[in-house]
Order: structure tokens, then sequence, then C-alpha cells
């Protein structure tokens, strides 16, 4: 299959591959949509097996921020970058450095920001090359890390459901939570707080033990977390955590969490949909982070300092949208996630459509 052929290339403006020999740097930047403003999406570190995985990852995941910054209704496109490397080993200040050249090169159509395996310290070195880095700290613009914000959102999101398919709050709802690093933690604590028993599991063992200390949170090995008896299972690692083998062993009713690309394949989200099992699409419940990376943006164009007082103005907009996707869904009866891509790609193209007659 040629990069053309591949269904996650859906119309792409750019991909852009680049290496550095003497750090190591091998790293994909693809650039999905610019219709509504540059492209923003973080940059994740990860061992691929093979670049052709690292390629189709880039893809779904920049095709996602289109997505994702469209229904946070935020002036910026969609894009994403990945780096082929164990972020426990091969990280070095050079190779970052290297990363920060390669963003540069890509000319200003594409922001860039921390995610999985990437730390706001490790983009302080891309700075040094190029200004496209957002979510970082010492400066008046300065968002700071967006996983709190992204835990907020997710949290509400949460919340929400949990009203609209038990009619109850939080308190003594039990969530099971696949992945506690920087989103999953502050969403732990977060949903602690407001009462919910948590089971929780993580390949990071320390970053597990952590968590439940601090929570009490019930802790269980990565494989048995699908099999945990939760009222929401809250997928918050990699991608396609929602599949063909993974589904009949989810007994929650509802599937809300903060990875990209929960769902393996749309079919999956029909079944949902099906035996009654209520999803809140990824790319909007998880929106709270890149609102967040917005602000810092908006504020550097401006020359303004950052204003979490439009943060949060969009984020509780966020969630008006996501009461749209679960309201449309109930009366189309149709699955949300077909609901809110419908919506993104009406937003898309109604940009694209401004901007071709400007």
């Amino acid at each position: 299959m040629t990069l053309f052929d591949s269904p996650a290339f859906e119309g792409h403006e750019g991909v852009h591959a680049f290496s550095d020999e003497r750090t190591g740097l091998k790293t994909i930047i693809a650039v999905h949509s610019t219709a509504r403003g540059p492209a923003a999406g973080g940059c994740r570190m990860w061992p691929y097996a093979s670049a052709e995985l690292a390629l189709e990852d880039a893809l779904r995941l920049s095709r996602a921020m289109s997505y994702k910054n469209a229904m946070a209704d935020l002036e910026l496109g969609g894009g994403k970058a990945v780096i082929i490397g164990d972020s426990r080993t091969q990280k070095t200040p050079a190779l970052f450095e290297a990363f920060g050249r390669a963003v540069q090169d890509v000319g200003g159509k594409y922001w860039t920001a921390e995610d999985v395996g990437v730390s706001p310290a490790d983009l302080m070195h891309a700075r040094r090359h190029t200004k496209y880095v957002a979510g970082l700290e010492g400066h008046p613009a300065a968002s700071g890390d967006p996983s709190p914000v992204t835990a907020e959102g997710i949290f509400r999101g949460i919340q929400l459901c949990v009203r609209r398919a038990m009619n109850r709050e939080l308190d003594g709802v039990t969530v099971a939570i696949q992945g506690v690093g920087h989103v999953g933690a502050y969403l732990a604590d977060k949903l602690h707080a407001a009462g919910a028993k948590l089971v929780i599991a993580d390949v990071n063992e320390e970053a597990v033990q952590e968590v439940a200390a601090r929570t009490g949170a019930k802790v269980v090995s990565p494989g048995a977390i699908f099999d945990v008896a939760a009222d929401v299972f809250a997928p918050c690692a990699l991608g396609g955590a929602v599949n063909a083998d993974t589904l009949d062993r989810i007994s929650a009713r509802i599937i809300a969490g903060g990875a990209n690309n929960q769902l393996a394949d749309p079919e999956v989200g029909r079944t949902l949909f099906q035996r009654g099992m209520l999803y809140a699409p990824d790319y909007v419940i998880n929106g709270g982070g890149i609102i967040n990376v917005a602000g810092e943006i908006r504020a550097l164009d401006r020359g303004e300092a950052f204003d979490p007082a439009w943060v949060e103005a969009k984020l509780a907009r966020l969630m008006q949208t996501l009461e749209e996707v679960l309201d449309r869904s109930r009366q189309e009866s149709r699955p949300t996630h077909e609901v809110a891509n419908e919506i993104a790609r009406a937003r898309i193209a109604g940009a694209a459509e401004k901007k071709a007659a400007a």
C-alpha cells in the first residue's frame, strides 16, 4: 500500500519525513489540514516496530487533530509529529534540537506540543530552533503542561455521560482507567475527589502505584483492565483500545477517556451503539489540552499574556458541543462517532470554502 492509498491519508495537505544521523532523529510530521489555521498537534515518541506503523499513526493522529480542533472551535488545523524511538532510553537534548529544526523547516504550517513520551522540558530544546512550539513555561504567553486541562475536559465529559446514561452523579460510580500517565493520573485525582471508585492499570508500575497510593484505586494488570466490572471505561493510553478482541470484555455502559483513536475501526463504534453503550468521541472529550495550547498560540500571535478565562470559555463551549453530539445521536439513532465526524468535516469544509474564496 502506498502513502496515497492509505485510508488514513484522507486528504492530507503534506507529510514530511526528517532524519538526522548525528542525533538519531527519525520523525514524521503530518499536516492534515490548514483550512481553519496553522496545523497544531503534539509530538509523540514511540518505539514503532516499523516506519510504516509510524506513518500510519502520524496520519491517523493528524486527521484526528483536524477534527479535534474543529470541534473545539479553534482557529487551527490538524497536524501531528511522531519520533521513532524509545523515550525511556533514546532521548537527548540534541535529538530534540534536531526535531526543532525539522518543525522550522515545515515553514510555520505546524505548531508542536507534548504528547506520549514527550515532555515540555524536551520541547524546550526544540524551541531553540523554532518558535512553533507551545505548551511551555517561562514566558508571559506560556500555557504550561496541557495535561491538567485535558484531564479537566475528560472529567467534565465523563460527568456529563454518567448523568445522561445513569441519571446520577459520580459519587460511587466505578471507573476503570487504562493508563495513568500525565492525563490519566490527573483524571484519577479528579474522579477520586468526586467520589468515584477507581480501578487502574498501566505498564509503568511506579506510576500506577503512585496513583493508587493517593486515590485508593484498585490496581490490575494492563491486560485485565478490560475485564473489570465498571460503569465507565476510560482509555487513556494508546489508540485502538476498543477493538474486536476487547469489545466483548468491556462491560461498562460508558466509554469515555483521553486516548486518541480509541476505536480500532468504525464498525466497533457501530457495535457499541447497537449494544446501548454510550461512547464519548475521543477527539471531542479530550480537546482540553489543545484548547490550552491554542491559548498560548493566540497569546504569542497577539503579543499578550496567556488568558485562562479564554481557555475556560472554550472548554465550556466544548462540553456544549459534546452535548450536541449526544443529542443528535439519540434523535437520529446514529452512533456518536458518526455524528461527531459529520460535524467536524462540515466545519472544516466550511472553513476551506471561505479560505478559497478569500
